[in-house]
């Protein structure tokens, strides 16, 4: 069956971020639904849609690049899903008022200085571990200490901590979810 599936060669060219955001906007638009596409809602949505994406993988060990032992109907289910998590990412992001385009640019762009290919070229240690001799920076060593005060007031929960407790918790959630779609991202694309 592998023989006959047709060989993945990129992106299709001339669909943009841009053009889903436009269709997004008007399918939302024509339905009256911005009312309830909010932040928080649009969140919460993408992390479910995450979650189904996560049950395609589930319980199949490693797979290969290019998942060569899916089934014609598992890669079509993946392929929605896939989708299901970027449109809401998008919608997220216009909501937001973030120009996702310019700020994933942006990232990359720090990303290449956090890890310059000449230091990191097959590793995959955190940049941390080549920066500096090794040693962690400021900034790692700030958040690892607030993680740590955090953590206990947290476990309290009380009224002057509940603030606090929920933007922790948010950070971790967003974090979550960043490493979820990076990982199934990175399966789903061979790299």
């Amino acid at each position: 069956m592998a023989g006959d599936r047709v060989i993945y060669k990129g992106f299709k060219q001339g669909v943009t971020l841009e053009d889903l955001r436009e269709e997004m906007r008007t399918f939302a638009e024509e339905r009256d639904w911005n009312k309830f596409h909010i932040p928080r809602n649009l969140l919460l949505a993408l992390v479910g849609e995450v979650g189904e994406l996560s049950e395609i993988f589930q319980w199949r060990g490693e797979v290969s690049p290019g998942l060569p032992d899916f089934e014609e109907k598992d890669r079509v289910h993946l392929g929605e899903e896939l989708s299901d998590v970027l449109l809401y990412l998008i919608r997220l992001s216009d909501r937001c008022h973030i120009d996702l385009p310019t700020a994933a640019l942006r990232k990359m762009e720090k990303n290449r200085r956090k890890y310059p290919k000449d230091k990191v070229k097959g590793k995959s240690d955190k940049y941390t571990a080549y920066q500096n001799g090794g040693a962690k920076n400021d900034i790692s060593a700030k958040t690892e200490q607030e993680t740590k005060t955090v953590t206990p007031k947290a476990a309290s929960c009380s009224t002057s901590n509940v603030s606090g407790y929920k933007t922790y918790l948010g950070q971790i959630f967003v974090v979550s979810i960043a490493v979820v779609l990076f990982g199934i991202l990175k399966l789903a694309v061979g790299s």
